[in-house]
């Protein structure tokens, strides 16, 4: 399903979040030997709409109207509000992983630093409510349309 909210785009306050440059990111790999890769499924739609919003983004089908909960894709501010949730709760974080938008890749010198990374990430993802597809362990990965290392 495809909507359209070109109205609402034109009253929105445009938020602007910047996102690193991936030569940037991988710069952040030197030295790492474990890898584990984590998507962020549906990445958009983990994140609640607040409760006087969600009005504003009601939808009509020849079933009736409907109103999204959660944020919908489409919207001017759809990936300035999910950039700022995943900094603030990843921010403390960033020494031991890399996060673009919703792919998240945590990366360690040792196998027990990785061990410790994944619990303290995974726990910290559980805690927030955001769920993932994950890949542990691997030695090479493709991230960002990059192979890692």
């Amino acid at each position: 399903m495809c909507i359209d909210y070109h109205q609402l785009n034109k009253v929105t306050i445009k938020n602007k979040y910047p996102l690193s440059r991936i030569d940037d990111l991988f710069d952040k790999l030197q030295g790492a030997s474990y890898f584990s890769k984590i998507d962020l499924q549906l990445g958009y739609h983990q994140l609640r709409v607040k409760e006087d919003d969600i009005p504003n983004m009601t939808f009509q089908t020849q079933c009736g109207y409907y109103e999204f909960l959660v944020m919908s894709f489409g919207l001017n501010n759809d990936l300035a509000a999910f950039m700022d949730l995943i900094y603030r709760v990843l921010r403390q974080y960033l020494g031991m992983l890399i996060v673009l938008i919703d792919d998240i890749l945590i990366n360690s010198r040792s196998e027990d630093e990785h061990t410790e990374h994944l619990k303290i990430v995974l726990q910290v993802l559980k805690d927030q409510q955001l769920f993932a597809k994950c890949e542990f362990w691997l030695k090479s990965v493709a991230f960002l349309g990059h192979i890692v290392p």
